[in-house]
């Protein structure tokens, strides 16, 4: 096999393009075996399995520095670093962490656990960089719905005005920013990557720049032709307009075309940003397109994802929430849910079945869920806002300032709830 030939990335470097897919299959299929037993947030690592192999087979790591969003991503990377003969202790005690970890080992740049950390996170290290004198490349990899999180934008907002040499890596695993890669996608993709056209293009904005008097109008004319034409054909206009060389989107599971883009990338200066298309739980039937299995618990069966044991006959207490919530909402027609991005981890799926003009989910955006509950609670509706303890950290500020502030005499505004606890998912 050649995944136990893997002991670090190094290792990657000389593997031909065809050996890169076999230790795709096998971190796979390695994967699976194991987080049926020990549990974990398995959906979007085999997502990124191509992702990962590319960038690590790509760039000089841990010298250049890779930051994985949240943490659910990691599993690959935990493989391909040295850790694939501990993965089977993942999430056990004293065995590897079910996300990413400095202390844990030196290819982990930056804890992960919550969303939309990465950009922020990857922008300090390449400042540093620079303050520094250093000559090495950074790169973030955003994902798993993190652009429904505001400090993703204001990342991105930062880091593209930043000319700084940073790359992004955006892991869009629920084609919600681009339904199509067609074929005016790939084709611009191809020119984009080609190495003549960025010289080119490069050589050109010198020139262009440089036009004396009148004619350095012609400058601008140029660029807003270009910038019209890529807003025609591809997504990216957002990110240009940012201050972003956009690339994309591209196939994440083709590594002919991984390969070539991160090539170009990588040796490209000032923000860049890469579009990669992905699909969650590939690989794992029981994984893809399905919410349901963005995480697993241990003993169950790989190939239907069901538990091989029995469950307890006890209801669980997001169902017995959900139900109450929901019965509730029959009773007062001016109750309202909210949440942040986990309506089936919140039993607020339930009420949303039953009562779904009265139920908001608002994404990976805890600190707006709470704000706009108090907006709600101020024309006369009821809303319970049901959060993560972990993740309602995020939203203590609006806790204060726009509900216990805003409302001093009333016992409360907003339920605002948590369903789960430190636990299995816990650091």
């Amino acid at each position: 096999m050649i995944l136990e030939r893997i002991h670090n990335t190094a290792n990657l470097k000389s593997l031909s393009r065809d050996e890169l897919r076999i230790l795709c299959a096998e971190i796979r299929a390695r994967l699976i075996d194991v987080c049926s037993r020990t549990g974990g947030h398995i959906g979007a690592g085999l997502g990124v399995v191509e992702l990962s192999v590319v960038m690590h087979h790509v760039f000089d790591t841990p010298r250049d520095q890779l930051v994985w969003d949240v943490g659910h991503q990691g599993y690959p990377h935990k493989v391909l670093t040295g850790r694939n003969g501990l993965i089977e202790s993942l999430r056990q005690e004293d065995g590897l962490s079910g996300f990413l970890k400095r202390t844990e080992s030196p290819y982990d740049t930056f804890g992960a656990g919550h969303a939309a950390t990465s950009i922020s996170a990857a922008l300090g290290m390449a400042a540093a960089r620079d303050i520094n004198g250093d000559d090495f490349r950074v790169a973030a990899v955003l994902g798993d719905g993190a652009l429904t999180c505001g400090l993703a934008y204001e990342g991105l907002n930062n880091a593209g005005a930043s000319d700084r040499d940073i790359i992004v890596i955006l892991n869009d695993n629920e084609m919600s920013i681009a339904p199509n890669v067609g074929a005016m996608s790939r084709y611009l993709g191809s020119v984009q990557r080609n190495p003549l056209y960025n010289r080119l293009r490069s050589k050109i904005g010198e020139v262009v720049d440089d036009l004396p008097g009148p004619f350095s109008s012609i400058g601008g004319f140029v660029r807003k032709w270009e910038e019209s034409v890529k807003s025609f054909l591809t997504p990216g206009v957002l990110f240009e307009e940012l201050g972003f060389r956009y690339f994309g989107p591209i196939d994440g599971h083709d590594i002919d075309l991984l390969v070539d883009t991160m090539t170009v990338v990588r040796d490209l200066r000032s923000p860049r940003l890469v579009h990669v298309i992905t699909q969650k739980g590939r690989g794992f039937p029981a994984g893809e397109h399905n919410e349901k299995w963005h995480a697993l618990p241990p003993g169950h069966d790989p190939a239907t994802g069901k538990q091989r044991t029995q469950s307890s006959a006890n209801p669980a207490y997001t169902a017995v929430f959900g139900r109450g919530l929901s019965e509730l909402g029959t009773e007062r027609s001016n109750l309202v849910a909210i949440t942040a991005a986990m309506p089936g981890g919140t039993g607020t799926n339930i009420f949303a079945k039953n009562h779904p003009s009265r139920f908001f989910d608002v994404g990976i955006a805890e600190g707006h869920a709470v704000t706009f509950a108090a907006g709600l609670a101020t024309q006369g509706i009821r809303p319970v806002v049901a959060i993560y303890s972990t993740f309602l950290q995020r939203a203590y500020d609006n806790i204060i300032h726009d509900v216990a502030i805003q409302f001093p005499h009333r016992r409360t505004c907003c339920g605002l709830g948590s369903s789960t606890r430190t636990g299995r998912s816990g650091p």
